[in-house]
């Protein structure tokens, strides 16, 4: 990205004064506030807005759009993100769109983990998990992993949907800003390795429910 926008050929080359770059990337929040400040000198405006919903989310037009940098920009630039987004939510200067996207991430890679480990409690167990899934997704357990990835889990099938790897870059940004302010990120951590695990044995471009397989390898299932 920062090739991309600040480099020899980069858009801060051509871009003219007023001008609103649009980062739709997960990078780290320090390296978005490097750039916006670059941007700033040449008075080219600059808005950090990472996306969540899966692609799913990006062929449906819904995904949820979290977006740093200054309100009036954001409102110039809504009818570009409004056709991409549904949940569309300015959450502060710039980074903070990149530092709510860690925090998605790092929320994501939790649920994850902990379906996987119900999905292979209730397997191990004989249940029939149509109707276990049925039965939790009423209750507190309910969440958007367990409605659309606990099928993947039971199969052991991982049709791409997010890739372990694009996750696995995702969650060092998580860590790297969790070291920068000194935040304790046990579950996320286990996950790091858990999917440096998957990449090593060339799961790398599953979707991220393969987080199943370690948990069912452990657990004495195929």
């Amino acid at each position: 990205m920062e090739a991309v926008v600040l480099g020899e050929n980069g858009v801060i080359q051509g871009a003219k004064a007023g001008a609103i770059v649009v980062d739709m990337s997960t990078i780290s929040p320090s390296a978005t506030r490097r750039v916006a400040a670059e941007l700033s000198r040449k008075g080219i405006r600059m808005l950090d807005a990472p996306v969540s919903g899966g692609s799913e989310g990006a062929r449906e037009g819904i995904l949820s759009i979290m977006i740093g940098g200054d309100a009036s920009d954001v409102a110039r630039a809504m009818p570009v993100l409004s056709a991409m987004g549904k949940n569309i939510t300015h959450v502060g200067p710039n980074g903070a769109g990149q530092m709510t996207k860690a925090i998605n991430q790092a929320i994501i890679a939790g649920v994850y983990l902990a379906v996987a480990e119900g999905m292979t409690l209730g397997l191990k167990a004989g249940l029939d998990m149509e109707k276990v899934v049925q039965a939790v997704a009423g209750g507190a357990a309910a969440s958007w992993v367990l409605d659309q990835r606990s099928g993947h889990m039971i199969k052991n099938e991982y049709p791409l949907g997010f890739r372990v790897r694009l996750h696995r870059k995702d969650v060092a940004i998580v860590m790297e800003a969790a070291r920068e302010l000194g935040v304790f990120l046990p579950v996320t951590a286990l996950v790091e390795q858990i999917e440096s695990g998957l990449i090593s044995q060339g799961y790398g471009d599953e979707d991220l429910s393969a987080m199943a397989r370690l948990i069912r390898e452990h657990s004495g299932m195929k």
